[in-house]
């Protein structure tokens, strides 16, 4: 499948814009760089988290420059990251001043989701409670939780629950396929039951190893060693299946594969392998459920 086709499909409404996540193609590369490797590749758009923000800042771009540039090669952004620490009791400047970037960054280039994690583990009513209160400073924008086996949210379980409880209309999950896999929740759509489709905003897609890193250092795996979408144990197809069976309309799918032996190869190759191997899943796992015309 060429890009023509899946980009027709999406305009037809059939499948969300294809988006590199930012990890995917690290922050060592210059931002025209990376747009024009995204682009190159066929992804639709990228996914910015502050820090990479802030880089295209320190090369001495303004925001006017950051969105010619995305208008000069017909690009996006669509994802926006990464708020973390929003369940301390006593938040550094430093983490308020980013969930305030990050607030921007939506509004600058119209993402209507901000993807969040938490490393510390408190109890499900502390975490609601917190993240009602990023819910109310976020206003119109949707807080995207997102479960990861080593944090405080380990699985969907209790991410809905930390959800649901803070009743907000705004806070809704992420899905990522990885940490889907390692935190052993096979794909199920059982482990989907009570969870309205329209409260997980976006899903991001990789692949995993059979054998995980040791539970010590499952995110050192997680950070350095993902696989592409369909080249591991295809944990890839049964996810995405998952994902369309259940109803799920994603913002957008992100190719997140934090891989230092992919990048190691360049920013252009890093898209374009990801970019590859992505739409030969999603021509299986999404489109052969989507009516065609």
């Amino acid at each position: 499948m060429n890009n023509e086709v899946i980009k027709n499909t999406y305009e037809e409404g059939l499948c969300p814009p294809l988006t590199v996540s930012s990890w995917t193609l690290g922050d060592q590369c210059k931002f025209e760089e990376r747009v024009k490797a995204a682009k190159e590749a066929g992804y639709e758009g990228i996914g910015l988290r502050a820090e990479t923000y802030v880089d295209a800042l320190n090369e001495g771009l303004f925001d006017s420059d950051i969105l010619d540039i995305l208008k000069k090669y017909d690009m996006k952004v669509t994802e926006v990251e990464y708020i973390t620490l929003w369940a301390e009791d006593n938040r550094s400047y430093e983490q308020k001043y980013k969930e305030q970037l990050c607030f921007h960054m939506c509004e600058l280039f119209g993402v209507q989701h901000i993807n969040i994690g938490l490393m510390e583990n408190y109890s499900v009513e502390h975490t609601a409670q917190k993240l009602k209160e990023l819910c109310q400073r976020a206003g119109k924008y949707i807080i995207g939780v997102e479960p990861m086996p080593y944090s405080g949210i380990p699985d969907v379980k209790k991410g809905w629950a930390v959800v649901e409880a803070s009743g907000c209309d705004n806070a809704k999950l992420i899905l990522d396929t990885w940490h889907w896999a390692r935190a052993n929740q096979e794909n199920d759509i059982k482990l989907l039951e009570g969870i309205p489709a329209d409260k997980i905003v976006s899903i991001q897609i990789n692949d995993v190893y059979e054998r995980p890193y040791a539970k010590s250092i499952l995110r050192d795996e997680s950070m350095h060693d993902r696989l592409a979408p369909g080249t591991g144990i295809n944990v890839t197809e049964g996810f995405v299946r998952m994902i369309k069976e259940k109803g799920i309309k994603p913002a957008c799918i992100g190719v997140e594969v934090i891989s230092d032996a992919i990048l190691a190869k360049g920013v252009a190759e890093a898209a374009k392998h990801t970019y590859d191997n992505t739409i030969k899943v999603l021509d299986k796992a999404w489109l052969e459920v989507s009516p065609k015309k």
